[in-house]
């Protein structure tokens, strides 16, 4: 069932528009971190991308978690099982069957960690019995995008449509990629812009440490990160950076702005979706559209389709990673909450990428893409950059002082990722060389190797 907001307010100005952003900040004493991944699902003897329907389909995958755990609920549109919930946590599906997992708001990124485990213990636990892999990787390697499934959501059908139009690579996002986010809480509109240009500076930097998604179709790409290019060719009107973070001008009222003239995907009316034609938020809000008029549900739904790599909404999304191996998994959450949530690392960072502009961050992300760490900018590498926000990220989760049961600080999330930057390596690297070499060009060497594994 297509989810919606029967008595959302109607909306009548701007202003209620962009107060929906004022009223997401919340005090310091009540900042959640989230972490969303997703990961690529196989066939175990095929190593092809799995349909919805089948014996070893995604539908059956959701029906045996459902059936098995006790704890979630079923999501349903018309007769299709397409998410689970449990009320903290959500499982949805990625439009190539990428499964999702969604997590709660948490205190510390303890508790993320615990819930990851046991999240992939459970997938575990149903994919043996299916014939069922889950890749720790940023793209599905192997089915080409002519052969890949897609899952019955008509919020999907709507967007692969229209992104065939904007961009040569939409539909290799949609049915192919797959990453980790980070969720985190801003107290005011000043700590959100301050975040929101550091997240948004940063982005080749997580590109170049996250990046795992060097073979695709089979091959080679030649790229370290081929996900993070395929964001440069999806649809320019909704992705990538945004100039105005950089200005002087209020964030909550600019982003307003710039939402307002992106072109919307859809309306959720009685259980439905209806498609608008390409008109643009502003538009709707001033004549409506066939006899419907916005609502505060309508303006939360149509920010969801923006993919600019740091996402505002009622809280901050940081977009710009791979999805991981599992013991990388937390590496850039955890590097972003050491950074957003201790003031001075917050600054420390800023001073660091504080000449970064809009203007160069778009080639400098596509250097990130295909040289990872070792692409140059002005008389450094990303290397070493990440190697002093690291340390910034490292400081602000120690002094953040979370402990886990074993007396445990933060910052052993972030010390395998540190470890690999110090090396120079993210995991496309070492897959790189590995398929140059043992390998041989095989990518079913490639799927069993980034298989989770318990």
């Amino acid at each position: 069932m297509i989810q919606e907001d029967s008595c959302s307010p109607l909306v009548r100005s701007v202003d209620e528009l962009e107060a929906y952003f004022h009223a997401g900040s919340k005090p310091r004493q009540t900042w959640r971190v989230g972490v969303e991944y997703e990961k690529p699902v196989v066939d175990a003897e095929t190593g092809e991308g799995v349909p919805y329907d089948g014996l070893r389909g995604i539908r059956r995958l959701l029906e045996e978690m459902l059936a098995r755990a006790g704890h979630w609920e079923g999501v349903y549109e018309g007769e299709s099982l397409i998410a689970l919930k449990d009320g903290l946590a959500s499982i949805t599906l990625e439009p190539g069957g990428q499964f999702e997992m969604s997590g709660q708001q948490c205190e510390s990124l303890h508790c993320v960690h615990d819930e990851l485990h046991r999240h992939v213990e459970e997938i575990l636990d149903v994919g043996e019995a299916l014939g069922l892999k889950f890749l720790g990787l940023g793209i599905a390697p192997k089915t080409p995008l002519a052969r890949t499934p897609w899952m019955p959501k008509r919020r999907y059908r709507i967007m692969r449509d229209i992104m065939s139009r904007t961009g040569r690579l939409g539909t290799r996002m949609m049915g192919q990629t797959a990453t980790v986010q980070g969720n985190f809480d801003y107290a005011d509109e000043h700590d959100a812009t301050l975040k929101m240009r550091v997240g948004m500076a940063m982005a080749p930097v997580l590109v170049a440490v996250s990046a795992n998604s060097a073979i695709v179709d089979g091959a080679a790409t030649g790229y370290q990160s081929f996900r993070a290019h395929i964001w440069t060719d999806t649809d320019p009107a909704r992705c990538g950076f945004l100039p105005f973070v950089f200005d002087n001008a209020p964030l909550f009222r600019a982003y307003t702005e710039y939402a307002l003239d992106v072109p919307m995907y859809f309306l959720a009316r009685r259980g439905e979706l209806l498609e608008v034609g390409g008109a643009t938020f502003r538009q709707f809000l001033t004549t409506g559209f066939e006899n419907e008029h916005a609502t505060m549900a309508d303006w939360a739904l149509h920010l969801t389709t923006l993919f600019p790599e740091v996402r505002l909404k009622s809280y901050l999304e940081i977009r710009s990673a791979d999805s991981q191996p599992i013991d990388l998994m937390l590496g850039t959450p955890a590097l972003m909450k050491g950074i957003f949530y201790e003031p001075d690392c917050l600054t420390a960072a800023s001073d660091v990428v504080s000449d970064w502009g809009p203007n160069e961050l778009p080639s400098l992300q596509e250097e990130a893409a295909r040289h990872g760490l070792a692409a140059r900018w002005r008389r450094h590498t990303l290397k070493d950059y990440a190697k002093e926000l690291i340390e910034i990220g490292r400081v602000g989760l120690s002094r953040q002082k979370a402990r886990d049961s074993h007396g445990d600080d933060e910052t052993i999330y972030l010390a395998r990722l540190e470890e690999e930057v110090r090396a120079g390596r993210n995991p496309a690297i070492g897959n790189i060389r590995k398929w140059e070499g043992e390998w041989g060009g095989q990518v079913d060497r490639l799927i069993e190797a980034s298989a989770y594994q318990r």
